[in-house]
């Protein structure tokens, strides 16, 4: 497996999610946001948290319009893998390869800790490794984390079966306690909360690694 951490200026999560990737068994490779092209044969492109650009105008705006999100986006039209976490989620919405927008919280609060999620789906190459309604204990650290989108759009979300995770407590005011979510082809992931800081016991638990061992799964049965 092929995995591709894109930095832009802001990332602060970039090397963790770099880790998770080679701790799952791939090779890793790291872009920068200037680069036109992903290295060849990449299966899976990361896309970090943090404050891309300083989140100036809205999170994840700017980094959308970045030299490497064209290569993203054809990635993505071609079929590949894509993961955002955070801020990643975030860019995925303004590049519209995912749908709804990340809000302030309602609490107008920034949220670190850890949350509890249930997986609401196991139909996808970042779930598969789970059980419908297991519960992970995953952290969160965000102040725009406040998903929303409009009744046809959530209607969508639900009826195709990509609500990816739900939050048990919902800490953020997200719509239908929604955490993560999945592309119209399901190979497009975006969820708040940080598995990558959760697959080490002696650091908080290991509940995110079911995700990345999911992953590996996919691309070994592709």
């Amino acid at each position: 497996m092929k995995a591709a951490v894109i930095t832009f200026p802001g990332s602060n999560c970039d090397r963790d999610l770099a880790v998770a990737f080679e701790k799952a068994g791939a090779s890793v490779t790291r872009v920068w946001h200037k680069d036109d092209a992903l290295p060849a044969g990449t299966d899976i492109v990361g896309i970090p948290g943090g404050f891309s650009f300083g989140d100036y105008l809205r999170c994840g705006a700017i980094a959308a319009q970045s030299p490497i999100a064209r290569a993203l986006s054809r990635h993505a039209e071609r079929g590949g893998y894509v993961m955002g976490i955070c801020n990643g989620f975030q860019v995925l919405t303004e590049m519209r390869l995912l749908p709804g927008v990340l809000m302030r919280n309602a609490g107008l609060k920034f949220i670190c800790k850890p949350v509890t999620l249930t997986v609401e789906t196991t139909d996808s190459a970042f779930t598969n490794a789970a059980t419908r309604g297991q519960r992970l204990t995953v952290p969160v650290a965000h102040h725009d984390g406040n998903y929303t989108i409009d009744a046809e759009g959530l209607a969508a979300l639900r009826d195709q079966d990509r609500i990816a995770f739900r939050y048990v407590q919902n800490p953020n005011g997200s719509m239908d306690g929604i955490a993560g979510i999945l592309s119209e082809n399901r190979r497009v992931l975006g969820m708040m909360p940080h598995p990558e800081r959760a697959l080490d016991g002696t650091s908080g638990g290991t509940d995110g690694s079911v995700i990345f061992r999911s992953i590996l799964g996919a691309m070994a049965a592709a």
